[in-house]
């Protein structure tokens, strides 16, 4: 069965959950990895990231979208363009504590985001059992672009649906392209004010990287998330 929540509060038990936060944490665990990090360890709070600083790691996070004082780097994918480390913690408000709850909760973990979109369907296409695609939403409110991400999702795959799944595919289907989804979210909005639109714009671009990342232990209460390259 394909399900969606559209909210990372909403997770529950699932073969495979696919944690999605479009805007931007997926998106920037995603492009770390495609660029040479090894690992993400990301954490539930910005505390908690702090406390899994040390040397070879690069601390990054955003409140409020911009990057607390002490961080390496804040949340925006273009800044993990250049590894500064082989390991990054990140630890974000909505991405990162949906994706420590679906590590909870899940038998396993990936992460989606338009860059991998076509990676994540085709290692979703081989799966059995049930699927779970957790949109993060935003400060506990659900948002158009994760739902958006979720019905594309959806639709590109064979199967059994929930009500809840086609209704993400609904509306996806409101929009012609993937910018003008992002653009009309509140998220968008607020990132366009700190001054950090081009993250929009970087964030719609669609299936130019096949990494997807996954889940592939803990360490303490952070969820450690490695590449997994997908054939074509």
């Amino acid at each position: 069965m394909i399900d969606v929540a559209f909210l990372g509060a909403h997770v529950r038990p699932a073969a495979t959950a696919v944690v999605i936060d479009v805007l931007r944490a997926t998106t920037t665990i995603t492009l770390a990895l495609a660029s040479g990090y090894e690992r993400v360890l990301v954490a539930g709070g910005l505390e908690q990231a702090a406390a899994l600083r040390a040397e070879g790691r690069v601390l990054a996070g955003e409140r409020d979208c911009e990057r607390p004082p002490g961080f390496d780097l804040g949340n925006s994918p273009e800044e993990t363009l250049t590894p500064l480390g082989p390991e990054l913690i990140l630890a974000t408000t909505n991405g990162a504590p949906a994706i420590v709850g679906a590590v909870a909760a899940c038998d396993e973990v990936l992460l989606a985001c338009l860059v991998n979109e076509d990676a994540v369907v085709r290692e979703l296409s081989s799966r059995s059992g049930d699927i779970l695609l957790l949109c993060a939403g935003t400060n506990g409110s659900v948002t158009v672009e994760d739902t958006y991400l979720a019905g594309r999702l959806s639709a590109a795959l064979e199967g059994p649906k929930t009500d809840a799944a086609l209704v993400a595919e609904a509306l996806a289907g409101a929009y012609a392209e993937p910018i003008d989804a992002l653009e009309v979210s509140a998220g968008a909005k607020q990132l366009h004010i700190v001054g950090l639109g081009a993250d929009v714009a970087f964030c719609a671009q669609v299936s130019i990287t096949d990494v997807v990342p996954r889940v592939a232990r803990t360490v303490g209460d952070a969820a450690v998330l490695e590449a997994a390259l997908i054939n074509v």
